[in-house]
């Protein structure tokens, strides 16, 4: 069996794929003309890449009554999936890849605090302790600085330095 470790790496991997997806919609966004065009053929090419694997895979034809028996709440993974592409799609080009990524992540911190604390969605108990508090107040302080970073001019490059020496001399 996978070490918690093993699952980890897979997880920040996955999560590693997060910025890409964000620029890629944002451009296909700028090219089609409207973020929300942006979001249908995202999701489009989902279900395309997708359905194959199903198919190799072999899955059986779910039975759509068992889910209608589940709880409302099992039906908001599409409509979060379209606010998350959505809002990187406007946001990311705005904020940056990191500032939009960090706030992101704190926002998920968040709100999975809640759903652990309070063993929401099929999640078991795990209280919202002192160290996972203070684990949330270090992502908003990542967010607080690398949104400050942003705002700081850069520097020019050695490059754009010795450019306009020249410039100055001739």
């Amino acid at each position: 069996m996978p070490s918690s470790f093993s699952f980890l790496v897979a997880a920040l991997l996955a999560g590693g794929v997060v910025p890409f997806q964000a620029g890629a919609n944002a451009m296909l966004g700028r090219l089609l003309g409207h973020p929300l065009w942006a979001t249908l053929v995202s999701l489009g090419v989902s279900a395309v890449l997708i359905v194959p694997v199903m198919i190799a895979f072999r899955l059986p034809v779910p039975s759509v009554g068992m889910a209608l028996k589940g709880p409302w709440w099992v039906w908001i993974g599409g409509a979060a999936g379209v606010v998350y592409i959505t809002a990187a799609l406007l946001l990311a080009p705005r904020l940056g890849a990191a500032s939009f990524i960090v706030a992101v992540i704190a926002g998920q911190m968040a709100a999975s605090l809640l759903i652990d604390h309070f063993a929401l969605m099929g999640f078991a108990h795990r209280p919202a302790t002192t160290a996972r508090l203070a684990g949330l107040a270090l992502i908003i302080g990542g967010l607080v600085v690398t949104q400050w970073a942003s705002t700081i001019a850069p520097k020019p490059a050695q490059s754009d330095f010795n450019q306009s020496q020249k410039g100055d001399s001739e």
